[in-house]
């Protein structure tokens, strides 16, 4: 039996939400063997839904293994505090959700062995940006830097100073740098019953929103804008959609040039990690 969209959640009220989701390796990165570092979740349970997209530092010779876990894990911790009652808005429950995530990279970190500023500078170095619903309330969050769309309304996290955002894991450290370990910060909070439709991005997604009038690669028209993403409906029928989108809009291209006997090549326009997470109301079709 296929299924008809990639992810649909309840949370309640006859609130139903499609959701969607994609990454895909930047051109820097495989022009130097590097693998993906991001990555991203999303989860309903009890009327709460959480999504969440994680890039993990550049310089992190492993921090793809931060951001895997990250994004399960701030996933998991937010739903976990909104089925608890906590106030979507409240700095209570996000402080809840920092520590519930900190407590099992801190175990992981603690059982590796060697020095723990090593550990967490290697592996454990990511960003978070999401999207929380809990009844009739909503909010986007956010640790670090990317991007977040709802309907037209862009919030652009970062860039931050010397290109160095603040990371979850600081947390782990006793002496984090700054001097405080980074805390979630809650952008947006509105009624739920107000979302029509939701992006969030790792800071890749800037490449893709600076590059929506230039061509494909190879040719097939142009990128296009965002809204793309949530308005089409072949990205929330097959969840590989999102993406083969991205893996055309950053795929290589190589053409023969005969009369000159040379090889003229093309580039992806997505230089960095680009990862995307999408959420709309469910349509509802007539039978």
């Amino acid at each position: 039996m296929s299924r008809e969209v990639a992810f649909l959640a309840d949370v309640g009220g006859g609130s139903l939400f499609q959701i969607a989701g994609g990454t895909v390796t930047g051109a820097d990165h495989l022009a130097v063997g590097r693998p993906n570092q991001d990555a991203y979740a999303y989860r309903a349970e009890g009327g709460c839904l959480a999504a969440v997209v994680c890039d993990g530092c550049g310089s992190g010779a492993r921090s793809e293994v931060g951001a895997a876990l990250g994004a399960r894990l701030v996933t998991e911790q937010v739903l976990g505090a909104l089925r608890r009652g906590g106030d979507i808005e409240s700095p209570e429950t996000w402080e809840e959700v920092r520590r519930g995530t900190l407590a099992p990279l801190r175990a992981v970190a603690d059982g590796m062995g060697g020095s723990l500023a090593e550990v967490v500078s290697t592996y454990f170095l990511f960003t978070a940006v999401g999207l929380a619903i809990s009844g009739d309330k909503a909010c986007t969050f956010s640790l670090g830097d990317g991007l977040i769309a709802l309907g037209d309304e862009l919030l652009r996290l970062g860039p931050f100073p010397r290109n160095e955002p603040p990371y979850l894991a600081y947390g782990l450290l006793d002496r984090p740098p700054g001097g405080e370990a980074p805390r979630f910060t809650v952008h947006r909070a509105f009624p739920a019953s107000a979302l029509g439709t939701a992006l969030l991005g790792t800071d890749g997604a800037l490449d893709l929103l600076e590059s929506s009038s230039r061509q494909l690669p190879g040719g097939g028209g142009e990128v296009g804008p965002l809204s793309r993403f949530w308005e089409d409906d072949r990205y929330f029928r097959n969840p590989d959609a999102v993406r083969r989108r991205l893996a055309l809009i950053n795929r290589q291209v190589a053409r023969p040039v005969w009369n000159e006997e040379r090889v003229e090549r093309e580039g992806g326009l997505l230089r960095d990690d680009t990862t995307l997470v999408i959420v709309r109301r469910a349509r509802v079709t007539s039978a």
